[in-house]
C-alpha cells in the first residue's frame, strides 16, 4: 500500500472559550494553519499513480477555500475552532469524494501545535 501526502495552508481568524488564556482567547486572533491530508491505496497499474496529485489538489482547495481568510466562528459545521473541530471538518469535506483518505492533520506552526483525526467512512459533516 502507498500513502500519498499533500499539505495546504489556510489563514483564519476566531474566538474561543477557553480556562486557560481566557483574555487572549476571546478577542478575535487568527492564526496560520497548516492541514495535511493522507490518502492511502495501491497504485493504478496503468498510470502508475495511487491518485493523480492535479486531481487532489483541486479537491483540497475546495477544503482550503470554505477556511482561508474566513472569521472561523461563522463556518457552518464547524463548531469551536480548535484544532481538533478543524481536522474532523476538513476530513468531513473532503472524504465523500475522497474514498481512499487515511487521515487529516492541522497544526499550527507557531505555536507548535498537531492534530491529527482519522475518521470513518460516511462520517457526516456534523462529526456524528
Amino acid at each position: 500500500m502507498f500513502e500519498l501526502r499533500q499539505r495546504f495552508y489556510f489563514e483564519a481568524a476566531h474566538t474561543l472559550s477557553r480556562a486557560i488564556g481566557t483574555d487572549a482567547s476571546r478577542r478575535i486572533h487568527g492564526h496560520t494553519y497548516h492541514a495535511e491530508v493522507v490518502v492511502y491505496g495501491e497504485a493504478d497499474p496503468v498510470t502508475g499513480m495511487l491518485l493523480d496529485l492535479g486531481g487532489l489538489r483541486e479537491k483540497l482547495e475546495i477544503a482550503r477555500a470554505l477556511l482561508d481568510h474566513r472569521f472561523l466562528d461563522e463556518v457552518e459545521g464547524l463548531g469551536p475552532a480548535t484544532l481538533e473541530n478543524l481536522s474532523r471538518f476538513i476530513w468531513n469535506t473532503l472524504q465523500p469524494s475522497l474514498p481512499q483518505l487515511l487521515s487529516v492533520s492541522v497544526s499550527r506552526g507557531a505555536s507548535g501545535d498537531t492534530c491529527l483525526y482519522r475518521g470513518t467512512s460516511g462520517a457526516s459533516a456534523s462529526g456524528t
